[in-house]
């Protein structure tokens, strides 16, 4: 191939990369927004939280040296505000940046191909490689914005401004390396679920890398210090922990960075010059002849199309879970040397012992991460809508009504179910460790299921929306699931309005086991998910379909 027919297969990326971003005008930044306002909300809450040196080499020397916080939390870099606020916070940094990068590369390329969109723009002067270029375009381009925002609430919390840069590009380092990694799989797998089942799970194994190594790892004489082992130089999400904003600012790591997506891009191009469009390298597998009798009911259906994703979900959360069961006994320890957090504690439940308010603490965080099963579980039906696969259901027997039935009752199982097992495997491996087996089982379980009504309500709003507005119904529902997670869990620290928190459904849940059970929040909680939902099936059966994204 000479350099002008090199070329040509680049035709039309510019206007494509126009209309990518007017697609994403509203979803990009929704993301940016929410992950630049964690980074800095982390801080604060840090800043509340522990505010003088003493406290910090108390808590960093715990990080260091406790093995479930090398796992969950990250290498300890020191007793900086800084380097302690990246390494509790990076991990879902990285993680939001990482899902918004492989989503967005997947949603301009895969997704197109599966709804048609590929087609109708292929029949234009476009070439080749023009849709994958211009995805990867405003995808790299969005994680560079991600990063500088990320810099720019740090240096607003008063951090340096060279630890805040290299904290952004670990940051928007780690959202490059995911998107080579959706480039691929959207060349690789037939459908748009498949391609970000790929790029979850290569997430999944990232995390799982980097946390071996982690625990592998030793702590310096200095005891507030963690050096890795090997296998955490295996992992995208190791190097950003290897960056150690505010302790080292390794910029040499970003090379890494670029070197990983230089390479995977190359292979989605040369990938995307060997299939037609709407194939991918691995066939679709034909179905059965015949369909069990279990896919002859709109519930059915719908547990075919979600098992994965709730499967997934439970597997992760309810290991959380059992990890912090682990720890419990160590809260005390960890509290006991430290008067700030222990007041901070007294003041969210002042009744309440530690380790009950550990539980109340981690389980509401689990909480807030089952309700993004619950929206993606939901949200599911707007991809069914979006990609035409709705409308030929509807031609059969199976009315609205009892569609929509099938997939809310998936969700609403799913997230109950994913909350009591977590509960429930917290509660079994805390009595193993403390012998408080009852205590320990009836605590967290108490916990977890104080849980339930939140997250449906949360769910129920993502109904509504997708009755009412189904186009925008994605990004508004993430967003709440954003706002809930900041309002519900740092709004206190950051001293925020009552009003404002009132915003967060999980700012209503009972502070079981700190506190007493109270039914009135609860009986609230049901009564708006009942009305919300009741307006998403009404407002579903009046509306048209809206197929394509």
């Amino acid at each position: 191939m000479n350099a002008t027919t090199a070329a040509r297969t680049f035709t039309g990326t510019g206007r494509l990369v126009r209309l990518a971003v007017r697609r994403d005008r509203i979803l990009l930044p929704v993301w940016i927004l929410a992950i630049s306002g964690i980074a800095g909300a982390v801080v604060a809450s840090y800043a509340a939280t522990l505010p003088n040196e003493a406290e910090r080499a108390v808590t960093a020397a715990f990080s260091a040296s406790n093995p479930m916080t090398r796992v969950f939390d990250g290498a300890a870099s020191g007793t900086s505000l800084g380097a302690m606020s990246l390494v509790e916070g990076y991990k879902v940094l990285a993680i939001l940046t990482a899902l918004m990068s492989a989503q967005a590369v997947v949603r301009h390329t895969r997704q197109d191909e599966e709804t048609g969109r590929a087609e109708l723009l292929g029949s234009a002067v476009v070439g080749r490689h023009a849709r994958l270029t211009a995805a990867l375009v405003v995808t790299l381009s969005a994680d560079l914005v991600l990063g500088a925002a990320v810099a720019g609430a740090l240096v607003g919390t008063d951090l340096p401004v060279s630890g805040s840069l290299a904290a952004g590009v670990a940051v928007a380092g780690t959202g490059w390396v995911f998107a080579g990694i959706a480039a691929v799989a959207a060349q690789v797998l037939t459908t748009a679920r498949g391609a970000n089942a790929v790029a979850a799970a290569a997430l999944g194994v990232a995390f799982v890398v980097r946390a071996v190594g982690n625990l592998l790892g030793e702590v310096t004489d200095s005891g507030v210090e963690l050096v890795t082992a090997w296998p955490a130089w295996l992992s995208p999400l190791g190097w950003g922990q290897e960056v150690r904003p505010f302790d080292q600012d390794n910029w040499w790591v970003a090379g890494l960075f670029v070197g990983l997506t230089a390479v995977l891009v190359a292979v989605a191009f040369v990938l995307t010059a060997h299939r037609d469009v709407g194939s991918g390298m691995v066939p679709a597998r034909s179905g059965p002849a015949y369909a069990p009798r279990g896919l002859r009911s709109a519930t059915g259906l719908a547990w075919r199309l979600q098992r994965g994703v709730l499967l997934a979900w439970l597997i992760g959360l309810v290991g959380a879970g059992a990890a912090f069961g682990a720890v419990g006994k160590s809260a005390e320890d960890l509290v006991a040397d430290n008067d700030q957090m222990e007041q901070m504690l007294a003041r969210l439940a002042p009744e309440g012992g530690i380790v009950d308010l550990y539980f109340t603490l981690l389980m509401a965080i689990i909480g807030v991460a089952a309700a993004g099963y619950t929206v993606q579980a939901l949200l599911r039906m707007r991809a069914e809508e979006a990609t035409g696969r709705l409308e030929p259901v509807l031609s059969t027997a199976a009315g609205r009504t009892r569609w929509l039935a099938g997939h809310v009752v998936i969700a609403a199982g799913g997230t109950t179910a994913i909350l009591v097992l977590s509960g429930l495997a917290g509660g079994l491996v805390y009595g193993s460790v403390t012998g408080s087996w009852a205590a320990g089982v009836s605590d967290l379980l108490g916990a977890a299921l104080v849980q339930v009504p939140a997250a449906l309500a949360l769910g129920a709003l993502v109904l509504a929306l997708f009755g009412l507005l189904p186009r925008w119904a994605g990004s508004l529902a993430w967003a709440a699931l954003a706002v809930a997670l900041v309002m519900g869990q740092l709004g206190a620290l950051l001293d925020l309005p009552q009003w404002l928190l009132n915003v967060s459904p999980f700012t209503h849940v009972p502070r079981v086991p700190a506190e007493a059970f109270s039914a009135t929040p609860v009986v609230w909680l049901v009564a708006v998910t009942i009305a919300l939902g009741a307006v998403g099936f009404a407002a579903f059966r009046r509306r048209d379909l809206a197929i394509g994204a």
